[in-house]
């Protein structure tokens, strides 16, 4: 392999690291979505190969005595992942992809704290220190930040699939937020713990690494992964999705810093500070600090406000038939959809697209409407709209289309219902403060969902029993179905 030279690595990882922040660039509109993805599948190839090629370069250069079998190893791990993860990706379903991601940010993590073990234990296998040499300060810092980003990541990460999920009987896997006495001043302690020891590791001197508070420190954040999250209530999940996507990036960076690898660095930085604002932007959306994400067990005020509030007083609603709908949509001049976490679950974009071309031949000017939050990750609906090749022109954020509504004469919302509760604008309720679409304005509102239960943050939804609301009861696919019927 002398044809890879250390400046040609160097070159394709920068060319690499150039796709990935095209495909960063890309993602941030649905309308150039798929070009984002190309480049950021081109530039994860270039990394894989460039890497693959410069391990057979160090292994012809230590003219290794074990015939290949590292590298072979290495390609039958690439093979078995790659394969697993394109398994995965085809068959995995619309309303399935949150957990997906929050899997796929557990084994991020994980990956981070194996590398920091081999590199504490094995250091010169990774050019960090020569044999029977300690290792260096800033290395130690680095491995120190890597392993305990990255052990919290990973058990953070598998209570929040768990809890996406919402079919395990475990506890800690429920939706509903697990809050004890003086959860956060144990957070504290532990985390002041951890540091402690982690120093301890950085500063001991001596050719052996202090194994001991290493091991003690990375079982901690083990251990503090799960309690930043159990107290997180099932609403506030997409923010979770977001932030371990940050730190998962940051686990990476701190460990390619260790490696010296300047990929791995450039990527996890991408990764950490794309996430990182992105959980700020949610965080607005849905009236939560910013640092009370950071340091866990945000939305558990919310979400005992609700329990303490006891059941709801039966209140009277307006219900009629998918015909009664289709018959007020054909006849408006304008109709904004909402789309929510139950479209996605009856897998219905389909189903609504055709809806949406008939009522654009008859005249009616239509228009999608998308809250930052709904569904169960960022972008959820973005993802489902486009899916069905819903043209880009139509789909509106929320801040762009807020101001419509008050002019619009129907409002079609579709399993949405913590995005579009009025209660939001009352200063006692939970969520208040929360930006919401202000569907609520619009002449006529019909609400499609199966039942009348709450949403994720467990509120009962003012906007079900106003005068000018209709409730068409049953699954969005058959609603939608029998509407595209019934339009002439």
């Amino acid at each position: 392999m002398s044809f890879i030279s250390w400046n040609l690595v160097t070159l394709l990882y920068l060319v690499a690291s150039v796709c990935f922040i095209q495909a960063l660039k890309g993602l941030s509109s649905p309308a150039s979505a798929r070009q984002g993805n190309a480049f950021g599948m081109v530039g994860m190839a270039i990394a894989v190969v460039t890497t693959l090629a410069l391990i057979l370069k160090l292994q012809a250069e230590a003219q290794a005595s074990t015939g290949g079998m590292g590298f072979g190893l290495v390609a039958l791990g690439v093979l078995v992942g790659g394969g697993i993860g394109a398994t995965l990706a085809k068959k995995v379903e619309m309303t399935k992809m949150p957990e997906l991601v929050a899997a796929m940010h557990s084994l991020i993590g994980l990956a981070a704290v194996c590398i920091a073990v081999a590199a504490v234990s094995e250091p010169q296998a990774f050019g960090i220190a020569g044999i029977g040499e300690a290792l260096p300060m800033g290395n130690r810092i680095e491995l120190f930040i890597g392993t305990f980003v990255g052990a919290i990541t990973f058990s953070g990460s598998v209570i929040a699939f768990g809890k996406l999920a919402g079919k395990y009987k475990f506890r800690l896997f429920q939706g509903a937020p697990v809050v004890f006495s003086g959860q956060h001043m144990l957070n504290l302690v532990l985390a002041t713990v951890m540091v402690g020891l982690g120093l301890v590791f950085v500063f001991a001197g001596g050719t052996e690494p202090a194994w001991t508070p290493f091991l003690i420190m990375t079982a901690i954040a083990f251990v503090l992964g799960v309690l930043i999250i159990i107290p997180i209530g099932g609403a506030d999940m997409p923010v979770v999705v977001s932030m371990l996507n940050s730190y998962s990036g940051w686990a990476a960076a701190g460990i390619g810093f260790s490696l010296n690898n300047s990929m791995l660095i450039i990527a996890g930085s991408l990764v950490g500070s794309s996430g990182a604002i992105l959980s700020y932007i949610m965080c607005k959306a849905m009236n939560r600090s910013f640092f009370n994400v950071i340091l866990g067990g945000f939305g558990g005020d919310a979400a005992a406000a609700t329990a303490s509030g006891g059941a709801q007083a039966a209140r009277p609603v307006k219900s009629g038939s998918a015909d009664d709908a289709s018959f007020i949509m054909a006849n408006a001049e304008s109709v904004i959809i909402v789309p929510g976490y139950g479209l996605a679950v009856a897998r219905a974009q389909h189903s609504l697209k055709e809806l949406v071309e008939k009522l654009t031949h008859k005249g009616v000017n239509v228009r999608y409407a998308i809250h930052p939050v709904a569904g169960r990750m960022p972008g959820h609906m973005n993802v489902l709209l486009a899916e069905a090749e819903v043209p880009y022109d139509q789909v509106f954020e929320m801040e762009d289309i807020n101001g419509e509504f008050g002019q619009t004469d129907v409002v079609l919302v579709l399993g949405a219902n913590d995005v579009v509760n009025p209660a939001a604008k009352d200063p006692k309720s939970p969520i208040a403060g929360m930006p919401i679409l202000e569907a609520y304005k619009a002449k006529s509102i019909i609400v499609n969902k199966r039942s009348m239960a709450s949403g994720y943050a467990g509120l009962d939804n003012d906007l079900f029993y106003q005068a000018n609301t209709m409730m068409v009861f049953g699954d969005a696919k058959k609603v939608i179905e029998d509407m595209v019927k019934a339009v002439d």
